[in-house]
């Protein structure tokens, strides 16, 4: 992944957890579009990868 959209994904998950979803969006959506089938594919697993980034919610261990 391009280190440009590796940069706007973690500003959109900054962004996010600040509750500014729509600033989020507009920078997200655009290098997300642009992306290649690869990048895609990366951006993809980054993004499950990183739920918590955006949640801010730390795992829970369970019992």
């Amino acid at each position: 992944m391009r280190p440009s959209t590796l940069r706007a994904l973690k500003r959109a998950a900054e962004l996010t957890r600040q509750n500014r979803l729509t600033e989020a969006v507009l920078i997200a959506e655009p290098v997300i579009l642009a992306a290649d089938s690869h990048e895609g594919d990366e951006i993809l697993r980054w993004l499950a990868d990183h739920v918590t980034d955006f949640t801010g919610e730390t795992k829970k261990e369970t019992d």
